[in-house]
C-alpha cells in the first residue's frame, strides 16, 4: 500500500493564507466584522504604532501611558510648555463646586485646583491603582485633604449620580479605551448644567511635535461630545498648543 501524501491538507491552508491576505489588503472588512457586534467601535489589524487598533468614530485610540510615565506627568517644565496655571484660571470655579479630574495621573491638576476649592473639593480619578497611591502620598505630604482618590474601570469613572459641577479631562481622553462609556458615566455624574472641560493638543497643527494620536482636533472632540448630549459651549485657545473645550449637560 502507498502511503498517503503529506499535502493532502494544503488545499484548505491556502484558503485561510488567501482569506488572511484578502483581509489584511482591505482593512475595512475588518473594521465591518468588528461592527456587526459594535455598533460603537471599530478593531482593525492594520494600525498606527502608537495606537490600540480600536476606532471610535473615525479616531484610532492612542496608547495609554502607564504609571511608570509618572515623572513625564510632573516635570519642571510642564508648567511652561502647557501653562496649567491658565487652565485652573479660565475654569472659573466657585469654592463650593466639586470637580472630577478625569485620569488625573499623579494629581498635578488636581492639586493645583485644589486650594481653590476651599469648601468643595477634587475627585481624583484615574484606572491605575500606582497613581492612586502616587495621590495619596502627596496628599499626605502636603496636607491637602479635599482631594479624594477614585480608582475607576476601563469603562466606568465611578462617581455618584448628579454630584459633579465640571469633569476635567487635561490630555487624558484620546487614551479612554471605551470613551462612550467613561463619557456616558460622566454625563450621568454631571449636575444639570454641569460642565466638562478637555484640554487636548491641537490635531488641526501639524507642526506641534506631538505624536499624531495625542491630538485632537475641535471638530472630532465636538463630534463625540455631541454623541452623549453634551453641548458646545466654547473653545478657549489660550495656551500654547493646547486647546481648552467647553462642555455642557443642559438643563432639565
Amino acid at each position: 500500500m502507498k502511503p498517503k501524501p503529506k499535502y493532502h491538507f494544503l488545499p484548505f491552508t491556502l484558503i485561510i493564507l488567501l482569506m488572511l491576505c484578502y483581509l489584511l489588503l482591505d482593512p475595512s472588512r475588518v473594521a465591518s466584522a468588528a461592527s456587526a457586534s459594535s455598533t460603537v467601535y471599530e478593531q482593525r489589524l492594520i494600525h498606527s504604532p502608537d495606537g490600540i487598533g480600536k476606532f471610535y468614530m473615525g479616531r484610532e485610540i492612542a496608547k495609554v501611558m502607564g504609571h511608570t510615565g509618572a515623572l513625564w506627568l510632573e516635570r519642571p517644565s510642564r508648567e511652561t510648555e502647557e501653562q496649567p496655571t491658565k487652565v485652573v484660571n479660565a475654569l472659573n470655579l466657585k469654592p463650593n463646586d466639586v470637580v472630577a479630574d478625569i485620569g488625573a495621573g499623579t494629581g498635578y491638576m488636581s492639586f493645583r485646583i485644589a486650594p481653590v476649592l476651599t469648601k468643595g473639593k477634587v475627585l481624583a480619578v484615574d484606572i491605575q491603582p500606582e497613581m492612586l497611591d502616587i495621590i495619596e502620598f502627596l496628599k499626605k505630604e502636603n496636607n491637602i485633604t479635599n482631594v479624594e482618590p477614585i480608582l475607576a474601570t476601563l469603562t466606568n469613572p465611578n462617581l455618584p449620580p448628579e454630584s459633579v459641577d465640571l469633569a476635567l479631562m487635561v490630555d487624558a481622553y484620546h487614551e479612554f479605551e471605551n470613551p462612550r462609556e467613561v463619557i456616558e458615566g460622566i454625563f450621568r455624574a454631571l449636575k444639570a448644567g454641569g460642565k466638562v472641560a478637555l484640554v487636548e493638543y491641537r490635531g488641526e497643527n501639524p507642526f506641534i511635535m506631538i505624536k499624531r494620536l495625542h491630538k485632537m482636533s475641535q471638530r472630532q472632540v465636538r463630534k463625540e461630545m455631541q454623541a452623549v448630549g453634551l453641548v458646545w459651549r466654547e473653545t478657549k485657545n489660550l495656551l500654547p498648543e493646547q486647546h481648552l473645550m467647553v462642555f455642557e449637560k443642559p438643563q432639565e
